[in-house]
């Protein structure tokens, strides 16, 4: 059958979480864009929903429970280094509980929150598609609130 991203084009999600004024990153330890800063997500399973996917893969990565999330987006992201190829719905989550955890330690390095106004290098151009996708208000909220602090 093949695999997605690789032999065809994948579907994935991915999920900018937001705590207090700051975005939830990852650093990967696999391709696509091994050691980036990365928001959470992953590929979609057949017959799940793709928000359901969403929720899953942050809460598996994390070890945080994702309540309410909102779509904001898609991207397509085509990385010839890693001859892969997705196409992702990017969602928004302001409503978590629990602290993150590196629950995936053979997938990911690190984890931190970030203000947008200082965001770690190199960071994955997924990130950067989900971070362009936000509302254009959040940017500016966080930003302002990140001054205040």
């Amino acid at each position: 059958m093949g695999r997605p991203g690789v032999d065809f084009p994948g579907l994935g999600v991915g999920l900018v979480i937001l705590r207090q004024s700051r975005i939830l990153l990852y650093k990967r330890m696999r391709p696509p864009e091994a050691g980036y800063w990365n928001i959470v997500g992953g590929k979609v399973d057949h017959m799940e929903p793709a928000e359901e996917a969403a929720r899953r893969e942050a809460e598996e990565e994390t070890g945080l429970t994702i309540g309410r999330i909102e779509r904001i987006g898609m991207t397509e992201q085509i990385i010839d280094a890693d001859r892969q190829h997705w196409i992702s719905i990017l969602y928004l989550a302001r409503d978590v509980d629990g602290e993150p955890q590196l629950t995936e330690p053979d997938k990911l390095s690190d984890f931190g929150w970030f203000p947008l106004t200082d965001l770690p290098e190199p960071l994955s151009a997924f990130t950067k598609a989900a971070i362009a996708a936000l509302p254009p208000a959040e940017p500016a909220q966080l930003s302002a609130r990140s001054a205040a602090s």
